[in-house]
């Protein structure tokens, strides 16, 4: 399992009210660190806020589940659950206007298992930063395979991307 120093040291941002990622998933507004939502529910991509987003920046959200196959056994996460680049401040929320990198995938823990945690890590967009590079060609969704065991360390590094500037997790099976 690749180590993601990232993830650990972005679950601590959660403490400082100012870096939580607004979330509303399915009929769940105002969505809570931690909040339990059924996977039913958290189908479509969350709608995202950022009180501190720049009207002038260009964000984009990685999402993980941490916790797959099962919390305890933990052989194939993180598994990569979306990348969406162009995210701009609008309205008090961040619109999507560019195409993904990895289209959203709901929550799908196995059965019997307990829930998982799905984390949504906002940065801001390097600049020239183009996702036709990454992303699979004419708008096709992202193989699994591409998904399982996902390095968010060195996709960070691979495009230079920053420090996490918000985070919000829900759990979910």
């Amino acid at each position: 399992m690749p180590e993601n120093r990232s993830v650990k040291a972005a679950l601590a941002l959660i403490e400082d009210p100012t870096k939580i990622l607004g979330m509303t998933v399915g009929p769940h507004a105002d969505v809570k660190p931690g909040q339990y939502i059924p996977k039913a529910e958290a189908q479509s991509h969350p709608t995202l806020s950022f009180d501190a987003a720049s009207p002038s920046a260009t964000y984009m959200v990685v999402s993980l589940d941490i916790d797959a196959p099962f919390p305890s056994f933990g052989v194939l996460g993180p598994i990569l659950h979306w990348i969406q680049p162009g995210l701009k401040a609008r309205n008090g929320q961040l619109e999507v206007t560019e195409p993904f990198v990895a289209n959203y995938i709901g929550p799908a823990p196995p059965p019997g298992s307990s829930p998982h945690r799905y984390i949504f890590f906002l940065y801001e967009q390097p600049e020239g930063f183009d996702g036709r590079r990454y992303a699979p060609p004419n708008g096709q969704n992202l193989s699994n395979w591409y998904r399982m065991r996902y390095d968010l360390d060195a996709w960070e590094k691979e495009i230079g991307l920053g420090k996490v500037l918000a985070v919000n997790y829900f759990t979910s099976n």
